[in-house]
């Protein structure tokens, strides 16, 4: 009979790891280990200075992923200070009192990884990708720069000329990128948390001074608001031992109280006309939508998927293939922690009006609400996301990604795996039942891009 690796001892581990740390900040604490899918189990660990850790031992390749989650996004700042944690993000790759500028980047390359990171509503996320001998680098670099960080005039000055060109470019000149902003300030409010982007308001960009960037570095850059994610062939003792040593001198205030985000109060339809010069028209509609944690979050992303996943879906064939009234039809979900929204993005072709497209897409809403899918095609559906979930979480990356994020907005590591489970288990009632929650006139949002070529609104 073939036995098992035996199971680790995590409070002789845990013992072992705290014989000779002196700062109560270093000390670690074993909390649980969870399984992420069959073969796999992520051990959650928490150091004395509020640190989160999250490991998952992979040998399949000599590489690991890792990760800083910070529970920051936008929806973290305030109204005249939007865009605050996109800025810090490219802030987040200049000098530290460590290191000057550009080196970050080039002992990263010298090392043969690779370094990026993201900001959204909900959270920031930082990432190196490394051969598995570089695991003292990139603890190195990433405790270096959460603490050490220069926000010098000169570098803060730069980056706003970056993110604004930036602005000018996805949002300002860009006719998609100025529908979103507008569907969502339009459906939540320029007041509400979600109804700002996430790159910010031109006026609050330009406006930001070093002592603010200071002031959000100091606030929310400090152990208590983030989670380490560690992926990879990696010994878990040898991983702990160096977030000992590289971040047990740190310290930081206590993790700010998370902004109250309420549900929307949207009780009528709402209504905003772009004009763009754009050779047909285009419109966005948004429905309010549940957090990303709910069930019903799941039926939507089926129901997503049904409408204009891929060309056999009901809206592609329709608006697409067969009345070939629209060049484009595609939804999307926001996977907020507080609800976002489910908008339907249609560009119509040349000589059909933007309404024509919108009334056949309300016949197919009024079938959801009205009929129940077929097993046999909530199965095609169900299948062809179990898909994409598999090729997802191929890499060390794929599945850092997936820890980081559902810790962060669904408090559980192992959420997109629970997620998995509620795809299978959708039925056709669920399908039903949420077309008529949300689907409904008087809470959604209509944004229509009217052609024209003498200026833009």
């Amino acid at each position: 009979m073939l036995l098992g690796r035996p199971r680790m001892n995590h409070a002789d581990l845990e013992a072992r790891l705290n014989a000779n740390v002196a700062r109560t900040n270093a000390r670690v604490r074993f909390v649980e280990e969870v399984p992420f899918g069959d073969s796999l189990r992520i051990q959650r660990w928490t150091m004395g200075n509020g640190l989160g850790v999250l490991l998952l031992r992979d040998p399949s390749a000599p590489v690991f992923s890792y990760q800083t989650w910070f529970r920051v996004g936008s929806s973290h700042e305030t109204p005249g200070k939007t865009g605050q944690a996109h800025l810090l993000e490219h802030l987040m790759f200049n000098a530290t009192r460590n290191h000057p500028h550009g080196e970050f980047d080039r002992l990263l390359e010298a090392a043969g990884g690779e370094t990026n990171a993201a900001t959204w509503v909900d959270w920031t996320c930082y990432y190196e990708n490394l051969p598995a001998s570089e695991l003292g680098l990139a603890v190195h670099l990433e405790s270096d720069r959460m603490a050490h960080l220069k926000l010098e005039r000169q570098k803060v000055v730069s980056e706003k000329e970056v993110v604004v060109s930036e602005r000018r470019d996805r949002v300002d000149d860009d006719v998609e990128g100025r529908v979103s902003e507008t569907l969502y300030a339009t459906a939540f409010g320029r007041t509400h948390p979600y109804g700002w982007p996430t790159i910010g308001w031109m006026t609050d960009i330009e406006g930001f001074t070093p002592a603010d960037c200071r002031e959000f570095y100091r606030t929310h850059y400090a152990p208590p608001g983030a989670s380490v994610v560690l992926v990879g062939d990696v010994d878990p003792e040898h991983a702990l031992s160096l977030l000992q040593e590289h971040y047990g001198p740190l310290r930081g205030p206590a993790r700010p109280e998370a902004p109250a985000v309420p549900r929307s109060r949207q009780r009528a339809e709402r209504r905003k006309i772009v004009r763009w010069p754009t050779p047909t028209p285009k419109l966005a509609v948004g429905w309010h939508a549940p957090p990303y944690g709910d069930f019903d979050h799941a039926v939507l992303t089926l129901i997503d998927q049904l409408l204009v996943g891929g060309r056999s879906s009901r809206l592609y064939l329709d608006l697409v293939r067969e009345r070939e009234i629209a060049s484009e039809v595609r939804m999307s979900l926001a996977p907020f922690q507080h609800g976002g929204l489910v908008d339907l993005w249609i560009s119509a072709r040349e000589g059909h009006p933007v309404a024509r497209s919108l009334a056949v897409v309300e016949k197919h809403l009024a079938r959801l609400r009205r009929e129940l899918v077929s097993e046999d095609e909530l199965d095609k559906v169900k299948n062809r996301l179990e898909l994409g979930f598999i090729g997802a979480l191929e890499t060390a990356q794929g599945k850092a990604d997936q820890i980081g994020f559902c810790e962060t907005v669904a408090s559980d590591p192992r959420h997109t795996f629970v997620r998995l489970e509620e795809y299978r288990r959708v039925t056709p009632e669920d399908v039903r039942r949420v077309a008529r929650a949300v689907f409904v006139d008087a809470r959604r949002t209509l944004v229509e891009v009217v052609p024209t070529t003498r200026g833009r609104a």
